[in-house]
């Protein structure tokens, strides 16, 4: 009798199909946390739970157990590092050997959850991992009804945004400069045309400069508005950010004072902190990610460094992670379109690129016309100012470690559709240019045409000194506002789906490289487009 036939005549059914998702949580939150799990569930998930693990290294033998096994994808861990006030609670995390970032001022340990899914010892994660810092149930079931809102929400112009703030870095001149010019290919080349992006910069001399008296309240209504994501790139401390200097005075960027005041009432962002100490999770208050991430409305998420990060090692992982969220599933996943990226996977694939040195691809090959890759870029500029040029490997190696995600790793990220957007690549100011949209839905359709974002619509009036005048520093905000706001035109309309053109007028003051930037709002989600265009200019009049 064959091993199947005694199987069905015992009653034993096939082998349940294995665990995708391993579960570390206190037993005093697992009531707090069974929404998340039968949520989950309903959406195929196979999820374990595991209680009051005895230690790190059990948490640790336990997921490489597990993965033996197959299937196993993510892995969620409930609870702080540390707490003073329910030291019960705590799920514990590693703490590594510092090495490159010690001659920065770091502490000899770091502390990093990516030792829990590096299972070939090599750094590199190989599992998805995050973390919900909740100290108590209530904090808990906040973050949930947070994560659970998050993607019920299927459309909205926030998908679309990203927002960037970024600090003076104050390393000396060429480290400056460094991050200066990553802040702008961050913004130019590491998210697509069909995304609007906006930068606050705290120099007082940037057009992106809003008045520096209230930088800080700049800062929060850029994560109040909504936005994919909210990156910030500066300097930081466990719980405050830098400060904006001008001669004579300092201002905050942001502190934990102000997290009250963070409300995103619609399209709470990931929010990324390319900056030292923001994510110090093992330390006996909670850091700048923890308060914000415990907050009903701030973030669905924060990316934070534990101890010192540097420049090069923050500039290559922020660059890894736009491009894997905007570029690279392309061609990784067959089924980009029908897949919504996870917050996880993106973090551990982007920390994968961060760890490897750069390999020939395809991508990179396609890049070649237009000059080197953004990896290759950020490499040969690190070479040429480091001290020591030899240690980039290890500083990459130990941002890996450094940087630890505060959510959920399962976090389903929203993926707008893509609209095909036809137009003539050339036309003139003053004159007509007919665009033509396939795939379109029913709903709101918005259709602008913007500037390439390494350029402005205006000329700025320099400012070569500082004048500490409320008439001087007033019209800072107004130079904000217009260098962020790159359209020429805009039309709003409601359209019916399937193909349609519109005739637009091209202003007279529009000049060179532009865009046809095309979104559509509706119940199916939001879809985007957009077609690049040179504009040249009005011909003369007769």
């Amino acid at each position: 009798m064959s091993l199947l036939i005694l199987s069905l005549l015992l009653g034993a059914g096939p082998a349940p199909p294995p665990v995708d998702t391993l579960v570390f949580c206190p037993a005093d939150f697992s009531a707090a946390l069974a929404p998340w799990v039968e949520y989950r569930q309903g959406q195929g998930h196979r999820i374990k739970v595991l209680h009051d693990v005895a230690s790190k290294e059990a948490m640790r033998g336990e997921i490489r157990r597990r993965a033996a096994r197959g299937g196993l994808r993510f892995v969620l861990l409930v609870g702080d590092a540390h707490s003073a006030s329910n030291p019960r609670n705590i799920t514990p995390t590693h703490l590594a050997q510092a090495k490159v970032n010690l001659a920065w001022g770091s502490e000899p340990r770091l502390a990093t959850d990516n030792w829990f899914v590096d299972l070939d010892d090599d750094i590199a994660p190989d599992l998805a991992i995050g973390r919900l810092t909740a100290d108590s149930s209530a904090e808990l079931r906040t973050m949930v009804q947070k994560i659970m809102a998050y993607e019920a929400a299927t459309s909205g112009a926030w998908q679309r945004r990203v927002n960037f703030i970024a600090g003076v870095g104050g390393f000396g001149s060429l480290a400056d400069a460094m991050i200066e010019s990553t802040a702008k290919k961050f913004i130019t080349a590491g998210v697509p045309s069909s995304y609007r992006t906006t930068m606050t910069y705290a120099s007082w001399r940037s057009p992106y400069c809003p008045d520096p008296r209230g930088f800080r309240q700049t800062a929060i209504a850029r994560m109040n508005e909504g936005c994919l994501f909210w990156v910030y790139m500066g300097h930081g401390q466990r719980r405050y950010l830098d400060l904006v200097r001008t001669p004579g005075a300092a201002y905050p960027i942001f502190d934990v004072r102000d997290v009250p005041r963070v409300r995103t009432a619609a399209g709470a962002p990931v929010a990324v902190f390319l900056a030292c100490y923001t994510g110090a999770f093992d330390e006996p208050r909670d850091c700048l990610a923890e308060e914000l991430l415990k907050s009903g409305t701030g973030p669905i998420a924060v990316l934070a460094g534990s101890r010192v990060t540097m420049p090069y090692g923050m500039a290559v992982l922020g660059s890894a992670l736009l491009d894997e969220h905007f570029q690279t599933q392309h061609s990784r996943d067959n089924n980009f379109q029908d897949r919504q990226p996870v917050l996880g996977e993106l973090l551990m694939h982007a920390k994968r690129r961060l760890v490897q040195n750069e390999q020939p691809s395809a991508d990179n090959a396609q890049r070649a016309g237009q000059g080197l890759s953004q990896r290759a870029w950020l490499d040969a500029i690190a070479k040429a100012i480091s001290p020591a040029p030899e240690q980039l490997t290890a500083e990459r190696a130990e941002h890996a470690q450094l940087f630890n995600l505060f959510g959920d790793p399962l976090l389903r990220l929203p993926r707008p559709r893509t609209l095909t957007v036809r137009a003539a690549k050339k036309t003139r100011a003053s004159e007509q240019l007919v665009a033509s949209i396939e795939n379109a839905t029913a709903g709101r359709c918005t259709i602008e045409v913007v500037c390439r974002r390494d350029r402005l619509t205006f000329r700025p009036t320099p400012r070569p000194r500082f004048v500490n005048d409320d008439q001087h520093l007033s019209a800072f905000d107004d130079t904000y506002n217009r260098a962020n706001d790159q359209r020429w035109t805009i039309e709003t309309f409601q359209t019916t789906a399937g193909s349609f053109q519109r005739t637009l007028d091209i202003p007279s003051e529009a000049r060179g490289h532009a865009h046809i930037r095309v979104m559509i709002e509706s119940d199916a989600g939001l879809a985007l487009g957009v077609s690049d265009i040179y504009i040249r200019p009005a011909r003369p009049s007769k």
